[in-house]
């Protein structure tokens, strides 16, 4: 597939063929390319928990599902997805890195960094999987863990403290399912979210 077209095609799936897993080949390929993103100094400071049996995929659910969310079409197709990839970022691996000789940094001190960037680059590694999905013929979603859920997740997986997950992502084969309300308010054009030169300055102000 082209690379445009992967591009064209990403969107977020909320419901799964439940009888067909994601090959093993593929669950590689998705990792494989994960681990190529982008990230600062090479940190490559994430990990990814890899849940594919019913088992650790139902305690996953259990985990992160907050009291009184347990029905709705939303979770419904979410739990039906044969594979479920977590990535976290690890804050301590940047900070280990720039506090080396070749960064020019004596010590660990988090307010030199102007942004997150353990989080931004495990962004980035989450991006690759979902268009690798597309490229693959699969569906994916990224989605959050809800804050006061996160505790129990780690209990259930046994996520040491330094890995923080950004998410989680459920992958598998499409089935029908209700495209997001939010899809209404359209895709914002080029034109507008643009500034060339000087802010403030976009594509309808060029002749």
């Amino acid at each position: 597939m082209e690379f445009s077209e992967v591009v064209r095609r990403r969107r977020m799936v909320r419901n799964y063929d439940p009888d067909r897993p994601v090959p093993a080949e593929v669950v590689e390929r998705l990792l494989d390319h994960a681990v190529r993103a982008p990230s600062a100094g090479f940190s490559q400071g994430w990990g990814f928990l890899v849940l594919e049996s019913a088992e650790d995929r139902e305690r996953f659910w259990a985990a992160t599902t907050p009291e009184g969310w347990g029905q709705g079409r939303w979770l419904t197709g979410m739990k039906r997805a044969p594979l479920i990839v977590v990535p976290h970022a690890n804050r301590s691996a940047y900070l280990d890195r720039y506090a080396e000789p070749d960064k020019g940094w004596t010590d660990r001190d988090e307010s030199r960094w102007p942004v997150p960037y353990w989080h931004i680059d495990t962004g980035f590694a989450a991006l690759l999987m979902l268009l690798t999905a597309v490229d693959e013929g699969l569906g994916a979603c990224f989605f959050g863990i809800p804050p006061q859920r996160t505790g129990a997740y780690r209990d259930a997986f046994g996520v040491p403290a330094e890995f923080t997950p950004i998410g989680a992502m459920t992958v598998g084969y499409r089935a029908p399912d209700q495209r997001s309300p939010s899809l209404k308010r359209g895709r914002r054009p080029v034109g507008q979210v643009v500034h060339r030169g000087r802010w403030g300055r976009q594509e309808t102000d060029i002749e």
